[in-house]
């Protein structure tokens, strides 16, 4: 073939990005959660970390809530809003709240507006991590002084995260009658102010954190001279939110239409679906043989050095997550959604109307392509780009999952396990990988290398594309939950070998293997979400509990049925040399 849009081309493109997107996520999380506090505190420090919704209003106009995290300490807030009072927003002086100054706290209405004092943000090092720092610079000291030196309680206090302990800050305020106290954080994310073996405590009002962007809306609205007002609640989250179920069907789904997926669009569609953009020459022994190379036969080796390479990848990922680095995983989501997406709508297309392929046209540089394909691929590029350009909006969920779903399946019928035994080591190997990744890193790293990654910690808050994702229904704190392309693909490439297996077998649905594995599959999932909620959300390795409900039932099953030798060795190398001169020698 001389058209540069073949399709072993098209298979590479898209076999190459699909491993490499294979290892990047594989966890199951929702957003920040509440949690019970540490169980060597002291009784004055037993509160539960909780959620906080901060409702806001500038100059009597409500805006959108801000979101914080209660200390194990102080006093708890009520659930309900109407529970709740309106206070006026203050910053501490000095700005780290660590000690009382002459003038106290300064509310925000008093002092600050048009002209007269301007804040600004100062960055410098600090925890080791880079540092927001906000500093008052005071354009008219003698108004100030007047104004400012009077003190004003019945105030939320707000500071900044440094320069001492959260307990000394909440002393601080307490002592200058602060209805409340709000820490902003120096960086994004919620942190979790304890007190230690402080026994001594007494704080009576509240204290939460907020992030450093929630801070950076507080600081904008009093800069611009407005009256902020807030209200802090903590509405209770429900035990099970309905977004769960989507995510449910759309990773069970993935799975099973990708392992029915030759089925569904005929298994002699599999080489006209690559060849839309090729010339007619198809049908050839040459193309038989292409159609056989491209398919990757994943080895117990090539399972082990994935899982180091993805690990090698996720430990990049997690000290080097910059803008640059998301974008650049986008783009490669991007090229790898349209390929999957690309390949989806051409080949089911044709499974139901043959003649659309026959239409083509001259193109320089492409020569001879098809009109079809190329309407397609152009609306593929224009999804991924629109995409792309709306990620940051409420909506862009459904642009990531469909893109992400296809790619998926192309994934799955492109790599193929040839055995139970390279099934063992490469989910095996995962299974070790996810559980170091989310469980045992925070011993090294100081920090969940996974759930830091997954959640986009260093990156400014943005996540990674790498997951599908549902907004929470039910849940005051919106948010979403999402599950890693690595829980679906790698029991997925189990599941499809399963379906192989009995079809070439001949196995009926019962007494075959892909009908268990893909209850199994199901059943694994709801053990992981089981478990997200009994540990109050913190991010779950879903392959601790996939990889018994695949595997075990595979091999149980084949134990019970006298089978596991059979499929320990099917389709080896072996296997395949010898199909091979068997099939030389009768053409000969």
């Amino acid at each position: 073939m001389a058209a540069p849009f073949q399709r072993s081309a098209s298979l590479a493109v898209a076999l190459q990005l699909g491993i490499l997107l294979l290892f990047l996520s594989s966890i199951v999380i929702g957003d920040d959660v509440s949690r019970a506090s540490p169980d060597n505190e002291s009784a004055t420090c037993g509160n539960d970390f909780r959620l906080v919704k901060v409702k806001r209003w500038v100059d009597g106009v409500e805006k959108e809530a801000i979101g914080g995290l209660t200390a194990d300490f102080g006093s708890v807030l009520p659930a309900h809003a109407e529970e709740g009072h309106r206070f006026s927003a203050v910053f501490a002086d000095p700005l780290n709240g660590c000690s009382l100054s002459s003038s106290n706290f300064k509310p925000d209405h008093e002092f600050i507006s048009g002209q007269m004092v301007q804040l600004d943000t100062v960055y410098g090092t600090g925890h080791s991590i880079l540092s927001a720092i906000y500093q008052l610079k005071y354009l008219d000291e003698a108004e100030f002084s007047m104004k400012g030196s009077r003190f004003v309680s019945g105030s939320i206090a707000l500071t900044v995260r440094g320069d001492c302990i959260f307990t000394t800050k909440a002393k601080v305020a307490q002592a200058g009658e602060a209805a409340a106290l709000i820490v902003i954080n120096d960086e994004e994310g919620l942190v979790q102010m304890s007190c230690g073996n402080d026994t001594t405590l007494n704080i009576t009002i509240p204290v939460i954190t907020i992030s450093k962007s929630g801070g950076e809306e507080l600081k904008k609205s009093m800069a611009n001279g407005g009256k902020v007002e807030l209200l802090l609640y903590s509405p209770d989250r429900p035990i099970l939110d309905y977004s769960v179920i989507f995510l449910w069907l759309m990773a069970v789904g993935t799975v099973v239409f990708a392992s029915l997926w030759s089925e569904i669009t005929g298994s002699k569609q599999t080489d006209v679906q690559y060849n839309e953009l090729s010339p007619q020459d198809s049908g050839s022994a040459a193309d038989k043989d292409d159609e056989e190379k491209e398919i990757l036969h994943i080895s117990a080796k090539s399972a082990i050095v994935f899982v180091i390479t993805a690990s090698t990848f996720l430990l990049l990922l997690y000290f080097f997550m910059s803008a640059w680095f998301i974008w650049l995983l986008i783009i490669l989501f991007c090229i790898g959604g349209i390929e999957g997406m690309h390949n989806c709508i051409v080949s089911l297309v044709l499974s139901k109307f043959r003649g659309s392929e026959q239409k083509r046209m001259n193109l320089p540089l492409l020569g001879e392509v098809s009109i079809f394909s190329l309407a397609v691929l152009i609306f593929c590029v224009l999804f991924a780009v629109a995409w792309a350009a709306t990620r940051m909006e409420s909506y862009s969920w459904i642009g990531q999952d469909i893109l992400g779903i296809c790619m998926m399946i192309t994934v799955l019928q492109l790599a193929q396990l040839p055995n139970i035994k390279v099934a063992t080591v490469l989910l095996c190997c995962a299974f070790v990988y996810d559980i170091f990744w989310v469980f045992l890193s925070p011993f090294i790293f100081q920090d969940s290398v996974m759930i830091a990654v997954a959640e986009g910690d260093k990156s400014g808050g943005e996540s990674i594309p790498m997951l599908l994702r549902v907004p929470r229904i039910a849940d005051p704190y919106y948010g979403y939950n999402m599950i890693g392309f690595g829980d679906i693909l790698f029991p997925g490439l189990l599941v499809s070998f399963a379906f192989r297996f009995d079809k070439a077998n001949e196995k009926g649905i019962l007494n075959g293997y892909f009908l268990w594995l893909s209850i199994g599959y199901g059943v694994g999932l709801l053990f992981t979400y089981l478990a997200l909620y009994l540990m109050d959300g913190h991010g779950q390795p879903a392959l601790l509990y996939l990889v018994p409900c695949t595997l075990g039932t595979c091999v149980l099953l084949g134990w019970i049925r006298g089978e596991t030798k059979l499929m320990w060795n099917y389709d080896t190398d072996d296997t395949r040399e010898s199909d091979e001169q068997l099939v030389s020698g009768e053409e000969a």
